[in-house]
């Protein structure tokens, strides 16, 4: 079992596996024009779970115990675990919006939505918080964490000023993430 857990590859092929024989074992019969929506609202759930879990992990996680880090164990996070996790951080976020976008088009409230038109005004708000949210990702989160964890030249002081920037970002992204996930869920379910 460990042989087969320890491979990433492997597990992700067994649970794609398992999601075909669940979703042809279920709803084979099932696959009209609207099965496209609902296999880009999985997958814009699964890419929300990456990014939005990667954002708690780093607010709840590595920005309060970094300071507990001795200072010799801080380059293995640094150089090896934030690099790669901002990595899957950027892209959750960028796949999030594009399946959330053509979610949106696909079921025509694209800008309905965009606009806060009557009857789309909770989506059109989710919708809103989550570009903000993905724009910090990519303009101004990931680019203050490339100097703060030396992956492009900076001086010290450039290095600190830039954690900063992308702490205080990230957690007005996780205050974001409160709304627009109530947003988002509520949408089509709940009386407006």
């Amino acid at each position: 079992m460990a042989k087969i857990m320890g491979n990433l590859n492997l597990v992700l092929g067994l649970g794609a596996i398992l999601l075909l024989a669940i979703i042809f074992g279920f709803h084979g019969d099932a696959f009209d024009g609207s099965y496209a929506n609902w296999i880009l609202r999985y997958l814009h759930v699964l890419f929300g779970i990456m990014w939005i879990g990667l954002l708690y992990y780093f607010n709840f996680v590595q920005i309060p115990t970094m300071p507990k880090v001795p200072a010799e164990l801080k380059p293995g996070v640094s150089k090896y675990i934030a690099p790669e996790a901002l990595f899957w951080f950027r892209y959750g976020a960028l796949f999030t919006v594009i399946t959330g976008l053509l979610i949106a088009g696909l079921n025509h409230y694209l800008v309905e939505g965009l606009l806060f038109q009557p009857g789309f005004v909770i989506i059109g708000i989710g919708m809103w918080l989550g570009l903000i949210m993905a724009f910090n990702v990519w303009f101004v989160i990931w680019p203050n964490q490339k100097r703060a964890l030396g992956i492009v030249e900076a001086d010290a002081d450039a290095k600190a000023k830039s954690a900063t920037t992308a702490m205080i970002f990230s957690r007005i992204n996780t205050l974001l993430s409160i709304p627009m996930l109530y947003c988002m869920v509520t949408q089509f379910y709940l009386p407006r």
